[in-house]
């Protein structure tokens, strides 16, 4: 399938913005002193979040691009370990590598050499389309959570 209207939606899908907040609206100006708060009934802090983000949008990419991949154990390789608490130099890492893989995956998306149909060599059940569109998803919903996360960290409520 190398249809560019197709490509530019899944661009824009991976991008966010059109219909939900972005990555970066999510973590711009987050304060630094608050990325390992907890709210009571939230099971992660908001950098337990962005790096589940950052890792499974990884595991993703690694899956669509290596015929040797090895999954991840779910949910202990997706989460980082509970007690864990991050510096901000590892949330600015987080982040950074987040959006450098998200690159990555617009890469995929934007080689015309890529058919987004074709099924992938290792994993015949699955396609490059449906992994975008689960990238896509995962982290839309996941968004949402860092913004209402946010907002109950630094507001209050």
């Amino acid at each position: 399938m190398k249809t560019p209207v197709l490509r530019e939606q899944l661009l824009t899908l991976l991008a966010g913005g059109a219909a939900h907040a972005t990555f970066q609206d999510a973590v711009a100006d987050f304060p630094l002193d608050r990325i390992n708060s907890r709210v009571p009934d939230i099971p992660y802090s908001p950098w337990e979040l962005v790096e589940h983000m950052r890792t499974a949008q990884y595991d993703i990419l690694d899956f669509v691009r290596n015929v040797n991949y090895v999954a991840l154990k779910w949910p202990d390789e997706y989460w980082p370990p509970k007690a864990k608490e991050t510096s901000e130099e590892n949330w600015k890492t987080t982040i950074k590598d987040f959006q450098d893989d998200l690159e990555a995956l617009k890469r995929i998306v934007k080689d015309p050499e890529t058919d987004l149909a074709e099924p992938l060599p290792h994993a015949p059940t699955y396609t490059v389309l449906r992994e975008i569109l689960l990238v896509a998803d995962h982290n839309s919903y996941h968004i949402g959570q860092l913004m209402s996360l946010r907002r109950l960290i630094v507001r209050g409520g």
